[in-house]
């Protein structure tokens, strides 16, 4: 099954076009990277995949299924993006029962308490969020996008303001989700996006400019090839 299927993706906002006609397909259990500079169309395509923006052009599927006609695909989907989703004024456990609680699991205590061991902040349940370090705070975050076991998780640049070790727990973290669930991450980093990619995807100017599973395993010439298309332009390839 394909979790995911978007023919011709477009999306402008004014004069700027974030997007140029993106066909993707990603397959259920899938790791995709999506590697970009700023700019690249990153954020953009992950909210479209999130379903909370609707694209300018082209379409989406999301396991078959129309998000601009079945509003019950948002359970399916988990979000870390560059909004964390969190109260600072709750305490880590607080924000994954409350969430937990707002899709209406039977049992949101012990879905709670199980995430929050998890990733590594069982020490730290009762604490306030607002006195989180980054690294904890993106370790609750991904908690809080997985209290409802969705299938599909869209990651954009989780790495963020994570030093080295925060990173590294992050990446831990991530891989033991890996083959369990569809995972779409973008980054602009060559060296960490890698080390989770089973296919990887080069966005320029909004378009595929590169995609690929194959050599994967040298960074090297993949970081060589993201250089070159970003120097060039999508466009010229």
């Amino acid at each position: 099954m394909q979790a995911i299927e978007a023919r011709g993706l477009e999306k402008a906002f004014g004069p700027v076009q974030a997007l140029r006609r993106v066909t993707l397909d990603v397959p259920a259990g899938e790791s995709l990277v999506v590697f970009g500079p700023n700019g690249a169309g990153k954020t953009t395509l992950i909210k479209i995949l999130a379903t909370l923006m609707r694209p300018s052009g082209g379409w989406v599927r999301l396991f078959g299924r129309d998000p601009q006609r079945d509003d019950d695909l948002r359970r399916l989907i988990g979000v870390v993006s560059h909004h964390s989703y969190l109260y600072a004024g709750l305490t880590a456990l607080e924000n994954l029962l409350f969430a937990a609680r707002m899709y209406g699991l039977p049992d949101a205590g012990a879905r709670a308490a199980e995430l929050i061991h998890a990733v590594g902040l069982g020490l730290r349940r009762h604490d306030l969020v607002r006195t989180f370090s980054r690294g904890m705070l993106q370790r609750l975050t991904i908690a809080r996008a997985l209290v409802h076991n969705p299938p599909l998780l869209l990651l954009d640049e989780p790495y963020t303001g994570l030093d080295r070790h925060a990173a590294a727990l992050f990446t831990d973290l991530l891989e033991q989700l890996r083959g369990d669930r569809t995972i779409v991450l973008t980054t602009h980093s060559i060296e960490q996006g890698l080390v989770l990619a089973d296919r990887i995807v080069i966005l320029v100017d909004g378009a595929v400019a590169y995609e690929s599973r194959d050599g994967l395993e040298d960074q090297h010439a993949v970081g060589q090839l993201y250089t070159e298309f970003v120097r060039t332009g999508a466009w010229v390839h």
